[in-house]
């Protein structure tokens, strides 16, 4: 995302490019089912979840938590984790929630 100093018709500099990192996140849905997706704010994106803004699935599952997020350059490389995660087996996807890498590499 380009940044412009403000006046009409100048163009950003090299050095005034911004960023954007972009998350992969899992919800806790009311009903202990987990969703994942992909955002590049995920604190805003639970909030729409729980505003019905969110994805069809979460909407009769309200309200979610928050209960994992990881930071990525790309929104390439977030999609990806984003798909690998979404194969996983629900008790792989908890594994990785509470952190527990020893079980997480032993699914």
């Amino acid at each position: 995302m380009a940044k412009f100093d403000g006046e009409r018709g100048q163009r950003p500099s090299r050095t005034t490019v911004e960023y954007v990192m972009w998350y992969i996140y899992i919800l806790q849905c009311a009903d202990n089912t987990l969703y994942t997706g992909t955002t590049t704010d995920p604190l805003r994106r639970v909030k729409e979840h729980n505003r019905k803004k969110g994805g069809a699935c979460t909407r009769a599952r309200l309200p979610v938590k928050l209960a994992y997020k990881e930071s990525f350059e790309t929104q390439s490389s977030a999609l990806k984790r984003e798909a690998q995660i979404k194969r996983w087996t629900r008790k792989k996807k908890l594994a990785l929630i509470e952190g527990n890498s020893l079980l997480l590499k032993k699914l």
